[in-house]
């Protein structure tokens, strides 16, 4: 059976103790676990330890780290302390982001993603471990070194993650999951069978390589407000965070539609950006709508056969009281 996860706000919320209250919520609601994006707001790892703190069973993890910004050893032993302090709840999520954070934000080259998030995969789960860190990769080169304090009881699990063909074949080969995020039910198996490939190239059981699927969703008894939230968050990333989305919707037959996107958001034109995004499309990338229409639409994304989670998730100009209402009416046992 497929569990459900909460993808905690990417958009800034008023105050860290507004986040772990969305925690807690999920905590009672029944969700198993509660990921937290790093994007340029506050970070991750900061308000996971205070959710770790004040929650008692549901799982935490970072839905993305990138691994641009910190070194592979250092998301080692961060990995390694978020697992004592939640009592061994962490899962790790790892991945290069996109060319917009990553130069724009962080003043990084954006090169050689995959062979980096492979390289960090290695070096990771070597400081996890607890033993004597020697790995000589095309990117880092390491030695002499092993975490200072007990490693955790039981390995950190990584997610990669990643959209295009490359990155999910990386992450069926070497982690020990796969984030996947804004993809259609039909992209999402086409992705499967890329997970799959990198399974078998890494001679692995694919069964053993668990997917969770980030999906947008937005309840509100008043449908139309619901989508159109959905409607502002998509059109942001298409339109305003360079290529990498708006590829990834291309990818998935949408490529009109991304490109109309795109190019209104750079003619300033949000409202046409925002027109170009029918409801169709919002159908086909989240759970959107009334209660009802978004339970029905969710349970579609949670029949495609190989998703072990679904995260939901929120759009990025969602009020807390429709946060907390999605959260609520999503809820496993709704």
């Amino acid at each position: 059976m497929t569990d459900r996860t909460v993808h905690l706000p990417v958009a800034a919320q008023p105050t860290v103790a507004d986040i772990v209250g969305f925690a807690q919520r999920a905590e009672d609601r029944g969700y198993r676990r509660v990921w937290l994006p790093e994007t340029w707001g506050r970070d991750a790892v900061t308000v996971l330890s205070a959710i770790a703190e004040r929650t008692d069973d549901i799982g935490i993890g970072p839905s993305i780290l990138n691994v641009y910004s910190r070194s592979p050893a250092l998301v080692g032993q961060t990995a390694a302390t978020l697992d004592e302090l939640s009592g061994g709840r962490m899962r790790l999520g790892i991945g290069p982001s996109g060319p917009a954070v990553i130069q724009g934000w962080h003043g990084a080259d954006f090169e050689r993603p995959l062979r980096r998030t492979r390289e960090y995969i290695d070096i990771v789960r070597a400081v996890c471990s607890g033993e004597t860190v020697d790995y000589d990769g095309d990117i880092f080169t390491l030695g002499g070194f092993r975490l200072r304090c007990d490693p955790p009881e039981t390995p950190v699990p990584i997610d990669a993650a990643g959209m295009g063909p490359k990155s999910v074949e990386l992450a069926g080969r070497f982690a020990d999951g796969w984030h996947a995020l804004m993809l259609t039910p039909d992209g999402l198996r086409d992705r499967m069978a890329d997970l799959r490939r990198g399974a078998e190239l890494g001679d692995r059981d694919p069964d053993d390589v668990r997917v969770t699927l980030s999906t947008t969703c937005c309840v509100s008894e008043d449908g139309e407000r619901a989508r159109e939230l959905a409607r502002q968050h998509l059109s942001f990333y298409v339109g305003a965070m360079g290529t990498f989305y708006r590829d990834a919707l291309a990818r998935q037959g949408y490529e009109d539609t991304a490109h109309e996107i795109a190019a209104a958001w750079g003619n300033g034109d949000q409202d046409a950006a925002l027109a170009a995004i029918d409801d169709d499309l919002l159908a086909d990338l989240g759970a959107v709508g009334t209660p009802e229409e978004a339970r029905e639409s969710l349970s579609k994304f949670e029949a495609i056969e190989g998703v072990d989670r679904v995260a939901v998730s929120f759009p990025r100009g969602a009020e807390t009281s429709e946060i907390e209402a999605t959260i609520d009416a999503l809820a496993p046992d709704a």
